[in-house]
């Protein structure tokens, strides 16, 4: 079928079918290993960027431009899916259908009002839902193919708790914005200077006064490009060092330097500076506990808040113990406990799950509480401030480090796969 629809647009591109009157309705605009993108994929690709330009108050930039930018990420992203397609990455229909169901809760509609919202958006319900799906495959790939194999050894963890001692940046929080200019491997020396010219040109128009969400648009090649480059608030520690090093000289407002790394150069904006105090402060514990259910094809997700609504209105009124309840219907480990967790800190738990518990009074028992487990009811049982064990430091370390590794291993990943893949660009064959 894929063999017949390329012979029909060649078909249709030919000069005899223009002769004879026959309309374009498609074409090839690039070839990745064995697979097709059309000028259709890129026209929704392009739509799609725009509308997220329009919603953030960002001017697009130029058409050409928009297309060559997202013709490169389509690009990448057939490459990926390839890739999963050959390591048996799938996503079924029930993992999509939850995810759907999650988006349209931290949007806090209902899922039929979240579908009209999108179709009035001009955006298909059945077209997003795919996109979901692919971005959900993306995740799985970079965790199989990039995350997993990420190393942190204790002696870099003992480097890294030394540093963090004296370093100027401790206890230091950034609000950053990035574009990045990739090199691919072992480009030629003049294809290394055509990139180094691409971000000096984008630095200048910046501290000219250039918009510096529009110049992300323009010349970014990071996944965050539509999203005017924006990282969001990052710890000084969970930065690569060449960031942190180059936001820890700056003021809010300014744009550094190009910066070189091994996936090609960067440009940081530091929007906000803010301090999160010494870093062998006092930290906030919670004791609590709490009973889950999970949802399934056998409990949906009105049974699972109802039956927790009859559980909570019966410790409310107390004929019923909260442990005595989570030992019986508990889908959670902690069953056993009563429900129970260890004292938790800050980010211990997914976020949805932190943000119920730290809205409670001691004592107070939950509404249901959806997170991606199942829905929960908790109960907060103590709080205390206390100095952070050695262990949890050490652990803490661990994860600052796999997190600044992440991203810089992943932007070499990506640059390595794009050098790897067989690509013809046909999108000038206007």
């Amino acid at each position: 079928m894929q063999r017949l629809f390329v012979l029909l647009c060649l078909f249709a591109a030919a000069p005899v079918a223009h002769a004879q009157g026959i309309v374009l309705l498609d074409r090839i605009v690039a070839v990745v290993n064995k697979e097709v993108i059309t000028l259709s994929e890129l026209n929704e690709t392009v739509a799609t960027a725009e509308r997220q330009l329009r919603r953030s108050g960002t001017r697009a930039p130029a058409r050409e431009v928009l297309e060559r930018q997202m013709l490169e990420r389509l690009i990448l992203d057939k490459a990926q899916l390839q890739m999963a397609r050959e390591r048996g990455i799938r996503v079924d229909e029930a993992q999509l259908d939850r995810a759907v169901q999650r988006v349209a809760q931290n949007n806090k509609m209902a899922l039929a009002d979240f579908r009209r919202a999108l179709e009035t958006d001009g955006v298909p319900f059945d077209a997003w839902r795919e996109d979901l799906r692919e971005q959900i495959i993306l995740s799985r790939l970079r965790e199989r193919e990039v995350d997993e194999k990420i190393q942190v050894s204790d002696t870099e963890i003992d480097l890294f708790l030394e540093e963090m001692k004296t370093r100027p940046g401790e206890g230091v929080e950034y609000n950053l914005a990035h574009i990045l200019v990739r090199v691919p491997e072992q480009a030629a020396p003049e294809r290394v200077e055509a990139a180094r010219g691409r971000a000096a040109k984008a630095l200048a128009e910046a501290r000219a006064g250039e918009d510096f969400a529009r110049l992300a648009a323009s010349y970014s090649d990071a996944p965050d490009a539509m999203r005017g480059g924006a990282i969001g608030w990052r710890s000084h520690e969970r930065l690569p060092e060449l960031f942190s090093g180059a936001l820890a000289r700056m003021n809010p407002g300014e744009v550094s330097e190009v910066l070189r790394s091994p996936a090609g150069f960067h440009l940081l904006k530091l929007v906000e500076r803010r301090g999160l105090g010494a870093a062998n402060a006092p930290v906030a514990q919670t004791r609590l506990r709490h009973i889950l259910i999970r949802t399934s094809e056998a409990v949906s997700e009105g049974e699972a808040r109802r039956r927790l609504a009859d559980l909570r209105s019966r410790i409310a009124s107390g004929a019923a113990d909260f442990a005595e309840l989570a030992r019986v219907h508990s889908d959670d480990g902690t069953a056993a406990r009563g429900g129970e967790l260890d004292w938790v800190y800050p980010g211990d738990t997914v976020p949805d799950f932190e943000r119920a518990y730290q809205d409670l009074k001691v004592g107070e028992i939950s509404q249901p509480v959806r997170t991606p487990f199942g829905y929960h009811l908790i109960q907060v049982l103590e709080r205390r401030s206390a100095d952070m064990s050695p262990e949890r430091r050490r652990m803490q370390a661990r994860m600052a480090l796999r997190e600044r590794k992440s991203e810089e291993a992943y932007q070499e990943w990506l640059r390595q796969l794009r050098d790897q893949i067989y690509v013809e660009l046909r999108l000038e064959e206007r």
